[in-house]
């Protein structure tokens, strides 16, 4: 891989260093987080900025409304943005990088040209509703049916962890088509509008008060069969789509975060005379080495995806088992440089550590991802 720029991803990212100058003085105060309409609103408004600068999707391919760029150029994109601290998805992530990614890979012309257009302008927003209260790690033993009728599915059932469902306008859906096969071979993948008469959302808060996800109760719910992505069926093929796309490409992003986080720290060890500790500099120093590490595992996996097709591989789990792990310590030093000041549950540091904990379970918890890198890269027999 080679990792020079090009005269030509240095003037992209010149050219992106100057609009972001000029676009992020003119955004509108934050909302709190709390007020998740204000929220949708104001990351629905930074997704539009970028559509109308020609930033939207810049790594999609541009049959599929993206500008089809190199991964490199989407990898500068990804460190410009965050070092500027601009916004990131924020209610945006299921549509942009999971649902989005998905329908462009596996949908229908017609699919593509309804769904994928919304996305890029920052019209509608998507949630996944995938796990349910008794199928988790184990997502191929969901319960929810989906009965044939006529043009339409009927779906009964509920799901679990919905992110952003009360602020969503479209669910990724897996439902069971067929009670009789096989766990991994009965399912199918929906698009479900979020308005459908029989669709409850009943939101959950975290151990940080936030509520981004949600319960989705579902009383025969019609879904029209066309907003089906794939054969009946064959969601779980479809669904391993969207999963590598979630561990392969999707915290893309927060490494970036990340690598900042880590400078601010040292910094702040600096200031209030916690860097004399040699224990603290040599944690400091392994995690910076750490997310290195992970950044050049990020653009060797994003050039792996767009070698296969824009698909990531199985190399994400490797990428999330890993980065899981790094950021809940990375959150831990964090709280030993910054002493007392970490308790207050208004700092932002507070919430951030709090959310790491959720990583070594969001997205195939850690004990999933090593079955994966176990079975299917390292060739290991599967354990009884």
């Amino acid at each position: 891989m080679d990792l020079a720029y090009t005269e030509e991803e240095q003037d992209f990212r010149a050219r992106l260093r100057e609009w972001l100058l000029k676009a992020l003085p003119e955004l509108p105060a934050r909302p709190s987080p709390d007020d998740w309409p204000g929220r949708r609103a104001y990351d629905l408004g930074w997704q539009r900025r970028l559509y109308e600068a020609g930033y939207a999707g810049l790594h999609w391919p541009v049959d599929a409304g993206g500008r089809g760029a190199t991964p490199t150029q989407h990898l500068i994109f990804l460190e410009e943005t965050e070092r500027a601290g601009a916004p990131y998805v924020g209610a945006n992530f299921v549509g942009l990088l999971h649902a989005g990614p998905t329908i462009a890979a596996e949908g229908t012309a017609g699919q593509r040209a309804r769904w994928l257009p919304p996305v890029l302008r920052g019209d509608e927003v998507w949630c996944q509703g995938f796990s349910e209260p008794d199928a988790g790690s184990d997502l191929a033993s969901l319960r929810t049916r989906a009965v044939r009728d006529g043009d339409d599915y009927v779906i009964t059932g509920s799901k679990i962890w919905t992110s952003h469902a009360e602020v969503a306008d479209w669910c990724e859906l897996l439902v069971r088509t067929d009670p009789e096969a096989p766990k991994h071979r009965g399912i199918s993948w929906l698009a479900m509008a979020m308005d459908a008469p029989g669709v409850t959302v009943r939101p959950l808060r975290t151990l940080a008060g936030s509520t981004e996800f949600a319960e989705v109760f579902l009383d025969e719910v019609r879904v029209p069969v066309g907003n089906r992505v794939g054969a009946e069926n064959d969601g779980w093929r479809v669904t391993m789509v969207t999963l590598s796309f979630e561990r392969g490409t999707a915290f893309v992003g927060e490494v970036v975060a990340c690598r900042r986080t880590l400078g601010e720290l040292a910094r702040t060890a600096r200031a209030n005379g916690r860097w004399d500790d040699p224990a603290l500099r040599r944690r400091l120093g392994r995690l910076y080495g750490e997310f290195g590490a992970l950044w050049r595992l990020t653009q060797w996996n994003v050039s792996e995806s767009e070698r296969s097709g824009g698909v990531p591989g199985i190399g994400g789990s490797v990428f999330k088992l890993a980065y899981s792990h790094a950021r809940q310590e990375l959150y831990d030093v964090a709280a030993e440089v910054l002493g007392a000041s970490s308790l207050s549950l208004d700092e932002e540091w507070v919430q951030s550590r709090l959310s790491s904990l959720s990583y070594t379970i969001a997205a195939g918890t850690s004990q999933i991802q090593r079955n994966i890198v176990a079975e299917r890269i390292l060739g290991l027999p599967k354990g009884r």
